[in-house]
């Protein structure tokens, strides 16, 4: 009976453990300062890399992909035991027609036929895609890039990456006017050009009961900026 106890016991604390690992993290931590964004330092320990230089279509421009180096660790068997064996991965990014996804560091833009490479910022972020959008250009002959990205460390945790809040940024083709569309503290849900009228429909969602997550009881923003303008105004509209 004392051995099942113990047994039970065990379980009951193996499983609470369990549980309270599977409660999501909140991605803004609030504190009394006025600001509740962290914009964590560079990590110099790691190894940045970049892969090779993706052109759009139509476009004058290189655009080099920035990340780090990529180390695996993986076990392997040997008649005198058991070793460590590391795996490089080289590739950072995958592309698309008009797509880069991946966790990138920054990306640098070259004018073709120029050897000065620039990069999008100097600030830290984590780029999670970078669309050309090509349809705005066969209309009205306007090269803008869209990115969706981590520019702020919300959870401070010392590190960007998914748990923090996901933004929405705007550039021309060449890395110029690289400015941020989405509202600080809102979680971007999604984005969608509708071509017929260039314009970017944006949904975001505000913790407006400051739990840290983003959940049913928050509220959803719905948004749009007319690309045929220049200043890339947001515009707030209610379909509901």
């Amino acid at each position: 009976m004392k051995i099942q106890s113990i047994i039970s016991g065990l379980f009951l604390v193996f499983f609470m453990v369990s549980c309270q690992k599977e409660v999501e993290k909140p991605k803004v931590i609030y504190d009394n300062s006025s600001k509740n964004t962290v914009a964590p330092k560079l990590d110099s320990t790691k190894i940045e890399i970049a892969d090779l230089p993706v052109q759009m279509e139509g476009t004058d421009y290189l655009i080099h992909p920035i990340g780090d180096l990529r180390i695996y660790e993986r076990g392997t068997k040997s008649k005198y035991g058991s070793s460590a064996v590391n795996d490089v991965s080289f590739t950072i990014s995958n592309v698309a027609q008009y797509e880069i996804t991946g966790f990138l560091q920054n990306l640098k833009f070259q004018k073709i036929g120029s050897d000065s490479i620039r990069p999008l910022t100097t600030q830290p972020i984590l780029i999670e895609t970078a669309t050309y959008l090509k349809p705005v250009f066969n209309r009205i002959k306007k090269q803008i890039m869209v990115y969706t990205m981590v520019d702020a460390d919300t959870n401070k945790d010392g590190k960007l990456d998914t748990n923090d809040i996901n933004t929405l940024y705007l550039s021309a083709i060449s890395g110029d006017g690289f400015t941020k569309v989405s509202t600080d503290l809102e979680e971007l849900i999604d984005w969608s050009l509708i071509e017929s009228s260039n314009r970017l429909y944006f949904r975001t969602i505000e913790d407006t009961n400051k739990n840290g997550q983003f959940d049913q009881k928050d509220v959803v923003h719905y948004n749009y900026i007319d690309l045929n303008k220049n200043d890339w105004k947001v515009i707030r509209y209610s379909p509901i």
